[in-house]
This record gives structure tokens, sequence and C-alpha cells, in this order.
């Protein structure tokens, strides 16, 4: 019963993208998008984000039914690109049996050993407890803290004009960790998938390219966030990622962090969309 908002430009294969936490269906918008001159290139805003709805109690089956219905609209089977928990959400609908031809996922934040398993598990309890109890600041802290931000960087992001959106969205993360589940990645869903699949991390610059932070709320995150989660942490979830699933290749970046520079991921999507 929930209605997605979604843009389109050009024409030719589509290619849904899927955006991560924190993102409202803005950061990622087709005009930027490299395959627009030769892909009906499609962004659209996750449930409970931007201009789209969010149908209650929230369930993953929900969100894959979610993107599914896109890929059918705009002429399925659909390529797509998901890009952190985005990524994760992508990988699920391809392990469901969704109506997508080719797949890339970009910094797959799953954990991968006991040790940061134990801490986003302590995370996720947190994120509930506070959304439970109306407490959307202390959601978006304690988010901000688990990416690695600093106290004062907690303390920066209250005084954005991005604040007030994030506060609207916080309910959201809860949707991404439902992505991303408990612990390690899902081997044995994602064995399950049987489409040509691009696996890319970055390097170990972790930072934003200059002039991208007021490119929307995902990249003044990114801009705040620190360090502790850095390129082993993404390229361990990707090293696992790709050796479960048949058909994958594996891409290391050599530069961009958690928000994918368009420039430096264009080069490889034609391998895995359009050959």
């Amino acid at each position: 019963g929930s209605r997605t908002a979604h843009h389109i430009i050009g024409s030719g294969p589509p290619r849904i993208s899927v955006g991560g936490g924190v993102e409202n269906g803005c950061e990622h918008a087709p005009r930027a998008d490299p395959l627009a001159g030769v892909c009906m290139v499609v962004t659209y805003a996750r449930r409970g984000r931007g201009r789209s709805g969010d149908t209650l109690p929230y369930a993953l089956g929900r969100e894959i039914a979610d993107l599914d219905s896109l890929a059918h609209a705009v002429g399925q089977p659909a390529h797509v690109y998901g890009i952190s928990s985005g990524g994760a959400l992508a990988l699920e609908a391809a392990a469901a049996g969704c109506s997508i031809d080719r797949l890339a996922v970009y910094e797959v934040p799953y954990p991968t050993d006991d040790r940061i398993a134990a801490r986003w598990q302590s995370y996720v309890e947190r994120l509930h407890q506070a959304l439970a109890e109306g407490r959307r600041d202390e959601a978006i802290d304690v988010f901000m803290r688990v990416i690695g931000s600093s106290e004062d960087a907690v303390a920066a992001v209250h005084r954005t004009r991005e604040w007030a959106t994030l506060l609207d969205m916080a309910p959201t993360l809860a949707y991404d960790a439902a992505c991303l589940g408990d612990g390690p990645p899902p081997v044995d869903r994602l064995s399950r998938i049987t489409r040509p699949t691009l696996v890319v991390t970055g390097g170990s610059d972790r930072s934003v390219p200059a002039g991208e932070a007021d490119a929307g709320v995902g990249r003044e995150m990114s801009r705040l966030a620190g360090r502790e989660v850095g390129h082993e942490y993404f390229a361990r979830a990707g090293d696992a990622i790709a050796s479960a699933i048949p058909d994958s290749t594996r891409v290391v970046l050599a530069g961009p962090g958690p928000m994918a520079d368009p420039a430096a991921v264009a080069p490889l999507l034609p391998r895995v969309f359009l050959d």
C-alpha cells in the first residue's frame, strides 16, 4: 500500500539505484549518473524517506517488494546498483528471486568478525530502544558513533541544516539494520544469486570529494564520520560477498570512501550492465 517516489531519465536497459542509510533519494541523482546516456536510469526514495510512503509495520520483505515492483514498472528485468545498506537490500532482493538481471554493489558494511558483529548488535539494540522511546536524536547519535564519528562530530551534526531531515528519517535506520541483519554476510542466501554481480569497495582514502558535502544528507554524514570504520572493514565484507556469489567480479578502487564518487565508479558499471 505504499507509494514509491522515483525519478527516471534516459532510455535503454533500466538501471535502478538503491541508496543507503540516511539517504532520501537525492544523493545519486540521475542527471549525475554516468549511464544516463545509455540506460534508463531510475533513482528512488526507499520507504520512509523523501516523498515515498511507509506502510507499517516495517518488514524487509516489503522493501524487497518495493524494489521488485519498481523493476516491473520500468520494464523488468532491471539492472540494480546498490550502495551501502542499499547494496544489502539489493543482494537480498536478488537472492529472493526478484526481477534483477545484473547487479552491482558498493561497500556493503556487513560485520565480518565476532568483535565487530557484537558491536553491531549492541548498536541495533540501542537504536531500537531509542526509537521505541521516541528519542530520534539519540538514534542519530548512536548511528554516528557506530560508523566511527567523534563526539565533536556527533555534536556538530545537530547544528547542520540537515538535522531536521535526519530526525525525519531516523526510523529508517532500523530499516537499514534489518537489511544488514545481525552478523556476517548471509552466505547461504547470497549463494542463491545466479545473476552476474560486481562487488566494489573503495581504498584507504575515506574522504568525501571537495564540494560534495552539500549534495545531500548522506554526504554530510560521511563528511562528519570518522575513520574507525576503514577500508579494511569494507574490503573483508566485499571479499566475503564475492566469494559467496557464483558469478561475481571483485574490484577495489584506489580512492573513494563510503560515498561512491560517480567518476570513479563510472568505468566499472558498463562491465556488468552493458556487455
